[in-house]
């Protein structure tokens, strides 16, 4: 959580690699990022930025990251991402050319599809950027559905969000403010903490006197 400008999404970058850490470091399994082989990596991370980018490719090779195509996990990433039915109704379901088609796609159901990219393969980290700013009712249902299952299955997902129902389905709060963690605890604790927060009565102050200048 946090303000725009806070560096929510610089936060983001850094956790997947994209970005060096400047001081401290991000580890996956015990061992810093840079000492992994960046083609390994990639397998155990999943992303879905602000601004989600289809490539030139069919919907299946978006979703394979432009990689070998394993069609029961586009299925499945499709599936977990509840984007499978409206892939089927493309022209030519998961082969549609998304170079040429994309523009016709909605921004919820291109968010889906990089949401679908984004679960291929099953990865051990999943960040999500303001994975709901494009979304109905129908697709933050199936969004919270996908997080709920990569919980359950024991992997790491870090959200970064405004809206109240990706805020009620997280296990602990981070609030970040000017690049700084100013909070970080369960969900609740950090609920509280900001409520009481908010209810701090604002300090007056006294009226400002102009004065003519001679």
């Amino acid at each position: 959580l946090g303000a725009s400008g806070s560096g929510k999404s610089t936060l983001a970058r850094c956790l997947l690699g994209i970005w060096p850490d400047i001081q401290g470091q991000v580890l996956l399994d015990g061992e810093p990022l840079g000492a992994w082989d960046r083609q390994e990596l990639g397998s155990h991370l999943g992303y879905l930025p602000q601004d989600v980018q289809l490539l030139a490719g069919t919907v299946a090779e978006n979703i394979a990251r432009l990689g070998t195509v394993d069609p029961q996990r586009v299925v499945q990433a499709a599936q977990a991402a509840g984007i499978h039915e409206l892939i089927l109704r493309l022209p030519e379901g998961y082969e549609t050319p998304l170079d040429a088609y994309a523009s016709k796609l909605s921004a919820g159901h291109r968010q889906r599809i990089g949401l679908a990219r984004a679960l291929y393969g099953e990865p051990a980290l999943l960040v999500l950027d303001e994975p709901n700013s494009n979304l109905d009712d129908a697709g933050e249902a199936a969004l919270l559905q996908a997080i709920d299952a990569q919980r359950q299955a024991g992997k790491a997902v870090v959200v970064i969000t405004h809206r109240g129902r990706l805020i009620e389905a997280a296990d602990r709060l981070v609030l970040i403010e000017r690049g700084r963690v100013l909070m970080q605890d369960t969900r609740d604790k950090v609920l509280r903490q900001l409520s009481a927060r908010q209810r701090q009565p604002v300090p007056s102050t006294p009226p400002t006197v102009a004065q003519e200048t001679p």
